[in-house]
């Protein structure tokens, strides 16, 4: 059951999209607007999350993907239960880097779309999502940059094509229609820019 006071905001888009940048820095400026903020982000911080992304790591021992799908469906319930819920009871503004849509767009490519949805029936919908379009190009080049500078790039979903089929499942994801509001904008804008529009999707709502 969705916690009444607080309000819930989840930044999705594919790996490269900007997705950490931007929680930060709506996290931000929701503190400067005078908002009680929990930064937070999935796979969470706690037991579970810390064991998905053990496993992501590409020198990790493969994982069957329907178990994976099921560890991040539970992280997301531990999530909700010990983090997003609690500082929406307090009022606060949760503002979490990936939720539902992820699973929906990355355990799909292994899975039956329709099963991740169900698995993950217990996981309230946010208020709203803001969902970075960016061509899986683009965010491949980023992540690749990124790479050379010396940023740890360590996750199985980095390679071209899996970017390109995971920007499809996205899309089928947010066709879907039963995630409530997608507010999507273009994440290849300069960072600043991106920021000032997401500030703008949050003042629209009451923000």
């Amino acid at each position: 059951m969705r916690e009444s006071g607080g309000r819930f905001i989840a930044i999705e888009g594919i790996d490269g999209s900007g997705t950490t940048l931007q929680t930060r820095a709506l996290a931000h400026w929701l503190r400067q607007r005078g908002h009680e903020v929990h930064e937070t982000r999935e796979p969470s911080g706690g037991a579970i999350g810390r064991l998905i992304r053990e496993r992501l790591h590409v020198e990790a021992e493969p994982i069957d993907p329907a178990a994976l799908a099921l560890l991040f469906a539970a992280d997301r319930l531990e999530h909700i239960a010990h983090e997003i819920d609690p500082a929406r009871r307090r009022g606060g503004v949760v503002v979490s880097d990936r939720y539902l849509l992820s699973s929906l767009a990355y355990q799909s490519l292994d899975c039956d779309l329709d099963w991740v949805r169900s698995i993950n029936q217990a996981a309230p919908a946010p208020d709203f999502y803001i969902f970075l379009r960016v061509p899986a190009e683009v965010a491949f080049a980023r992540i690749q940059r990124r790479a050379a500078e010396g940023a740890a790039v360590s996750e199985r979903f980095d390679a071209l094509e899996l970017q390109r089929r995971v920007a499809r499942l996205y899309d089928a994801a947010r066709e879907r229609g039963d995630l409530g509001e997608i507010v999507v904008l273009d994440g290849t804008l300069p960072p600043d820019q991106v920021t000032a529009q997401i500030g703008e999707a949050c003042a629209q709502r009451g923000l």
